[in-house]
């Protein structure tokens, strides 16, 4: 059978990606490679990725530089998303050498995990190694304080194996820096509340899930609230936007035939 192409969400649940939708993936952030001395790393695992992710609580994780020094990162909580999606969220325990390669390491690794632990370089047009680069700065390019995010719409796509659906909304005055939201949402009819660290695309929050994977589900009817604080890569944080009501996009959706 031939693969389908599918649109995904799966980059901290919210980033488009082509991909077939399979059991398992790992993520890495920072995406950006160059980072500060006192850089905060996310690891997000996909379907059966999630038991690495929640083995962090009894595992130690590393980063190795290029002369086998270790350095370890101390797990500040994992994050459970509502489709398929884990991530564990780590502060280094000292700060980073500066002008060091970094590569990550887990204790008692598996084979199966060092496969995972390789990421596509678009550039060199092959896979290799998951690294970050240190830079001599304490800290990295603050986050503009006039940022704002702002409603835009719901969206329901129906795709051959699935269906995703998003709240969106869009980021005023964003700097060039890549920024991370610890995103809220609120069920309003039950109160009950799920937090993820989604990042943007194209200057769009898109909460929600994609055809396989995703940090928020909706019901078929009903409002939520969300609110986010926008974060750089070495944790500095804006201050927490006010909540943002928005009906579940289900609520519009006019069926795969716009019916």
């Amino acid at each position: 059978m031939k693969k389908i192409v599918l649109l995904l969400i799966l980059t901290f649940g919210s980033k488009l990606a082509f991909a077939d939708c399979s059991s398992s993936g790992m993520y890495f952030f920072p995406e950006q490679k160059e980072i500060s001395i006192s850089s905060i790393f996310i690891i997000q695992g996909y379907y059966n990725s999630q038991k690495t992710i929640n083995s962090f609580k009894n595992r130690t994780v590393y980063l190795e530089n290029e002369n086998g020094e270790l350095i370890e990162l101390n797990l500040q909580e994992i994050l459970t998303g509502q489709m398929h999606l884990t991530q564990a969220i780590f502060c280094p325990t000292e700060d980073l050498k500066p002008n060091t390669t970094y590569y990550l390491k887990y204790s008692d690794q598996t084979e199966s995990e060092t496969k995972k632990m390789l990421v596509y370089n678009r550039d060199k047009e092959k896979r290799e190694k998951v690294y970050w680069k240190t830079t001599e700065k304490k800290a990295i390019k603050a986050i503009n304080p006039n940022l704002k995010v702002e409603f835009e719409n719901t969206a329901v796509v129906h795709y051959g194996c699935g269906t995703s659906a998003n709240a969106i909304f869009n980021i005023k005055n964003k700097l060039d820096s890549e920024i991370w939201f610890k995103t809220e949402v609120v069920d309003l009819s039950t109160n009950s509340k799920n937090v993820f660290y989604i990042t943007e695309w194209d200057d769009k929050l898109n909460v929600g899930h994609g055809m396989c994977s995703g940090a928020f589900t909706y019901k078929n009817k009903g409002k939520y609230k969300v609110r986010f604080t926008p974060m750089n890569i070495d944790g500095k944080s804006l201050k927490t936007t006010n909540w943002i009501i928005f009906e579940s996009p289900f609520m519009n959706d006019k069926g795969p035939f716009g019916n």
